[in-house]
């Protein structure tokens, strides 16, 4: 039997530091809401809308992949539609989580993502299931793989490609900075072949700012971002400025995830010193801060997120 729905209560000290995976998308929010009381057919009916805007199905799927009883609810839904590859696509990313959180094996993750790429051979969303799972647990050929079989159903996934800047910044942690690291390039490269209004345009920003977590880590670079040279080189200085340039000229308002690259814009602003360019993405942005990369390299994110909003507007 499914488990009953969560209590009224839950979940109130989490909203109360705005972590809000959903970020500004109030129907993901509602359908997310009605699926945690066992509304399933809400969902049904978000996802049947969002059709084949890849980049939006996959931050919808995997937000409502998060919510604690989805995998149970959303098995309610297969048996009523056991060919419906929305559900099963839903079913797929919910034991990802539950694998990366270590309550479900990996390999039953990973049958249930072949199982919805079958029913849906166009969506990226089952592939991209997969490459959250190897970002954490698989060789980096399989990683290379799988992003390119994302790829292959759409070139330009955003949260495919911040998985991959985010495992290529990892890679070879103990050489210390180096501006020819490979994730720079990768970064590049996605960004001058993407269209003129892609987001993946920041994508060298974000490149920056995995690099700069991992190098923190290791000892290679102060975790006081403000005594880092990190931020402010001249390689980093043009990437900043090519970045902040494509917003003021394509601000993509319409995006699901346009607020993760505005988080971690501001961040970078921030962290470069340019206190009025913070201050305007700091307004885009409003209260839907992410926790990354406002926690990099060790910080509580959210005190560093208001501290960082309040000094560029201010209101200190």
């Amino acid at each position: 039997m499914p488990p009953p729905p969560p209590p009224l209560g839950r979940g109130r000290k989490r909203a109360a530091h705005a972590f809000d995976a959903a970020l500004d998308d109030a129907e993901l929010a509602a359908a997310r809401t009605a699926l945690a009381q066992g509304r399933w057919q809400t969902a049904r009916s978000l996802l049947a809308r969002t059709g084949d805007d890849w980049d939006c199905r996959g931050h919808r799927v995997t937000v409502l992949a998060q919510e604690p009883y989805c995998a149970p609810w959303t098995r309610d839904w297969l048996l009523a539609e056991p060919d419906s590859a929305d559900a099963a696509v839903l079913l797929a990313l919910a034991l990802v989580r539950r694998a990366l959180r270590g309550k479900e094996k990996p390999v039953r993750a990973r049958e249930s993502c072949h199982s919805a790429a079958a029913l849906a051979p166009a969506d990226p969303t089952p592939w991209l299931g997969l490459l959250m799972l190897e970002c954490s647990l698989g060789a980096e050929e399989e990683v290379h793989r799988l992003f390119a079989e994302v790829r292959a159903r759409y070139a330009d996934h955003h949260h495919a490609h911040h998985l991959m800047v985010a495992r290529l910044a990892e890679r070879r942690p103990g050489v210390g900075p180096d501006p020819f690291h490979e994730v720079y390039d990768f970064a590049g490269a996605a960004a001058e072949q993407a269209p003129a209004d892609s987001p993946l345009a920041i994508l060298p920003v974000i490149a920056h700012t995995e690099r700069y977590r991992v190098l923190a880590a290791a000892g290679h670079e102060p975790r006081d971002t403000a005594a880092s040279g990190h931020w402010t080189g001249r390689r980093a200085r043009q990437v900043m400025r090519a970045a902040f340039d494509w917003w003021l000229e394509w601000e993509q308002e319409g995006h699901p995830r346009r607020l993760v690259d505005l988080n971690f814009l501001a961040h970078a602003k921030v962290c470069e010193g340019r206190s009025a360019e913070a201050a305007a993405l700091f307004h885009r942005i409003g209260e839907h801060v992410t926790p990354s990369p406002w926690s990099y390299p060790d910080r509580d994110p959210y005190p560093a997120f208001r501290a960082a909003r309040a000094t560029a507007l201010g209101t200190t």
